[in-house]
């Protein structure tokens, strides 16, 4: 797919990870199409409708990749039940109506990428997980199950079918990050509850290498980690802020108050997950930012 122009659909590309992806795509000469909710405003958009299982298939007509990135963010609200059901929803109900969608097509294309999370595998403890651990217990593990068990159709129909389970992506513009850095930058910044649980990262930069790599790989297929090659405890990733910043970070946000603010989600934020990239690094990618440092300092540049 890299080396020639390409037609290329993705979902979810006014998003954090979409919009870079996108923007990386059209600076290297590939035809990006945006599945988008309302009319379409020119050939560059194709109209969708996750929720209701519809998509414009002649829209897709030509394209040698089709990338899901679509979901409502985890982050953006309380886990009420209401909520819980919206980002089963937008991930599931998405998934299974667009790997319809390729399936169907009289020229399907090459390879399917959907958007997975490494909320897979649940908390993790301080044990390192790979791609060949097994799916953990919770609300966000068996949503994972079932966002992934959605692309069916493509897998069936014999396209290549790859899972990004991503990290926790480090950007200013989106994402965990985008809370974080204003707190730190006004000296507010500490580690949450007794910081020693795992926080698996990735900078935005690598992210978007890393899928256009999944895209261009063709021995690639299945589930595979996007995240740094060493996950670091939410301790060492909040001195490293602070470092970087030039700010202090002594004042810890301790789990009771976090638990009543963000309610189930403060479990996720508590949680520890331990993950490591073994197929990314297999395959041969190589990390431009591999430490959190660095990969801070990218981010504010």
């Amino acid at each position: 797919m890299e080396t020639t122009r390409s037609r290329v659909a993705v979902s979810g590309a006014s998003g954090l990870i979409g919009t870079a992806l996108t923007r990386s795509l059209t600076a290297d000469g590939h035809e990006v199409v945006r599945l988008v909710r309302r009319a379409p405003r020119g050939p560059g958009e194709v109209r969708w409708d996750p929720a209701g299982g519809r998509v414009d298939t002649a829209g897709l007509a030509g394209c040698t990749a089709i990338v899901n990135l679509a979901g409502a963010g985890i982050g953006d609200h309380r886990w009420t039940a209401a909520y819980k059901r919206e980002l089963r929803d937008s991930r599931v109900l998405g998934t299974s109506a667009l790997a319809a969608a390729a399936a169907s097509l009289d020229e399907p294309p090459r390879v399917f990428l959907n958007a997975g999370a490494i909320g897979y595998y649940g908390d993790t403890g301080t044990r390192a997980v790979d791609e060949t651990a097994p799916a953990g217990t919770g609300f966000l593990p068996a949503l994972c199950v079932e966002w992934e068990e959605a692309t069916a159709a493509v897998r069936e129909a014999g396209i290549r079918t790859v899972i990004a389970r991503n990290g926790l992506v480090v950007a200013r513009q989106g994402g965990a990050w985008a809370r974080l850095f204003p707190l730190f930058k006004a000296g507010l910044g500490g580690r949450l509850g007794n910081g020693r649980q795992y926080w698996s990262y990735i900078s935005l930069h690598d992210e978007v290498a890393a899928l256009r790599h999944l895209l261009a790989t063709e021995t690639l297929s299945g589930p595979v980690n996007l995240t740094a090659p060493e996950p670091l405890t939410n301790g060492e990733i909040t001195a490293a802020m602070g470092r970087v910043l030039r700010r202090p970070t002594l004042l810890p946000a301790p789990a009771p108050a976090l638990r009543v603010a963000l309610g189930e989600m403060a479990g996720d934020v508590l949680g520890s997950q331990r993950v490591r990239p073994a197929r990314l690094l297999e395959s041969g990618f190589a990390f431009t930012y591999p430490g959190i440092e660095e990969t801070l300092r990218a981010a504010l540049a």
